[in-house]
């Protein structure tokens, strides 16, 4: 093997390692958005049946802030954008809603966000349940586990 074979080799390596690294990241920063996400959907809750306006404003602009990271604007499938398009919309609603101190508007507004949240998440289940039949026993069987 040449010198400028093994070089060409190493920078390939170099950048598929990167690429890995770089979606492994993506995809725990996802993870740890999606957390934060329920938190604050949970606080909002509260701020709900508590009728604290200023709380329910308070994590409905979270929720707001979080749906506008790098993260989670980074799936550009048309569904995907719609439904976080949807859950932006119905955040801004909450808060809308919490300034005029309206408990039925705001409550609609919940379910409407929850409802985006529910949809999205199962459509992602499909794409990946799609893109990689089977992943799940593999996974099991890598792990010692018994498969169904």
């Amino acid at each position: 093997m040449t010198r400028q074979t093994k070089i060409v080799i190493a920078v390939l390596t170099l950048l598929v390692g990167a690429l890995v690294g770089t979606e492994i990241y993506a995809q725990a920063r996802l993870q740890q958005l999606m957390i934060e996400k329920l938190t604050h959907a949970q606080k909002l809750l509260e701020g709900i049946a508590t009728a604290k306006f200023d709380k329910i404003e308070k994590h409905a602009n979270e929720l707001i802030r979080i749906s506008k990271t790098a993260e989670w604007l980074a799936n550009k499938q048309p569904r995907y954008e719609q439904f976080s398009n949807d859950f932006a919309r119905s955040a801004e609603g909450i808060v809308k809603k919490a300034r005029e101190k309206n408990i039925d508007g705001v409550t609609l507004g919940y379910f409407d966000l929850t409802s985006s949240c529910v949809r999205c998440h199962q459509y992602l289940r499909e794409i990946r349940d799609a893109r990689a039949p089977g992943l799940e026993r593999d996974l099991a069987g890598l792990k010692g586990e018994r498969i169904k």
